[in-house]
């Protein structure tokens, strides 16, 4: 924390001295909500739930991000190290399938110490870490051993879309390697026998409005390079947050026809590990209420 390098934005500030990098924040560790969480893919959040821990702040801050309140550092409560292990431990006794790490990237160093801690006083549901994958391979590293899912994004294949929606030209490339490093690290998926995820790797990806291009581009190359050792989720649940005034292409829901055309593509090159959304969850219902459940 004393030159912060953790994610690409490389931002070199002084965070433990109270300084706000990209993300936002300092070294403090800030939550907005912890809570079981019933929105995950079903491997992940079953019918007991996911124990989904959303950290403030984020190194990407999409114009079009559905935890906008929480990205820009707006919300959330500080806590230690210690009261971290206490919520993961509260979220297992509620039932949670797993701790669900959601946007943890600048906090790595302190979840590695939880983490640890956590494991040595019995914590033993999976870890999950969930990101927009705006990762240094670096920083992933560290975690070797205290992850079992990877949940990541591979929200972009085109530079441009990525420069104008995530002010983020190198997204590809460096969430290109950010995967690879998650794979390298737990392998293929494996599941319980009630079909809960114990390890593997889950890539996201959004269908956006007008995208469906560069959406068929990400999961040719996501099925190209990892075939079925890697699950891919196929979202439409964008949904048009904010006024995105500078935006206007992007102040609608995706059609059908549009994330049919990318389904069907998807079908078409052969993905048969994957998981599809039904039915209308474009809406904010899907969007959690941020209201520091801790």
């Amino acid at each position: 924390m004393e030159e912060c390098n953790l994610c690409p934005r490389g931002c070199h500030v002084k965070r433990q001295d109270g300084e706000r990098g990209y993300c936002g924040m300092t070294q403090d560790i800030v939550i907005a909500r912890a809570a079981l969480h019933f929105w995950e893919e079903p491997c992940i959040s079953g019918s007991k739930g996911s124990g989904a821990v959303f950290f403030t702040g984020c190194p990407l801050r999409c114009v079009f991000c559905q935890n906008h309140k929480i990205a820009i550092g707006k919300v959330g409560k500080a806590v230690s190290i210690e009261r971290l292990v206490e919520i993961f431990f509260e979220l297992k006794e509620k039932g949670a399938n797993n701790i669900n790490l959601v946007t943890p990237t600048h906090y790595v160093p302190q979840l590695c110490d939880a983490l640890k801690y956590a494991k040595k006083k019995g914590l033993d549901i999976p870890i999950v870490y969930n990101t927009g994958s705006y990762e240094r391979v670096e920083t992933l590293r560290m975690l070797e051993g205290l992850v079992d899912v990877y949940l990541p994004d591979c929200k972009y294949k085109s530079s441009e879309l990525s420069d104008k929606y995530s002010n983020a030209p190198d997204y590809f490339e460096i969430a290109d390697a950010a995967l690879e490093e998650m794979v390298r690290q737990v392998g293929e998926p494996d599941f319980d026998a009630d079909g809960m995820i114990k390890k593997g790797v889950i890539v996201r990806h959004m269908v956006l409005p007008g995208c469906t291009k560069d959406s068929k581009d990400v999961l040719k190359h996501l099925y190209s390079k990892y075939g079925n050792s890697i699950y891919i989720s196929i979202m439409n649940q964008y949904t048009p947050v904010g006024e995105l005034i500078k935006y206007p292409e992007l102040k609608r829901k995706v059609t059908k026809r549009e994330y049919d055309k990318v389904i069907d593509y998807a079908i078409d090159i052969g993905i048969e590990n994957g998981f599809i959304q039904e039915g209308d969850t474009a809406k904010e219902s899907f969007i959690p209420d941020f209201s520091d459940e801790l």
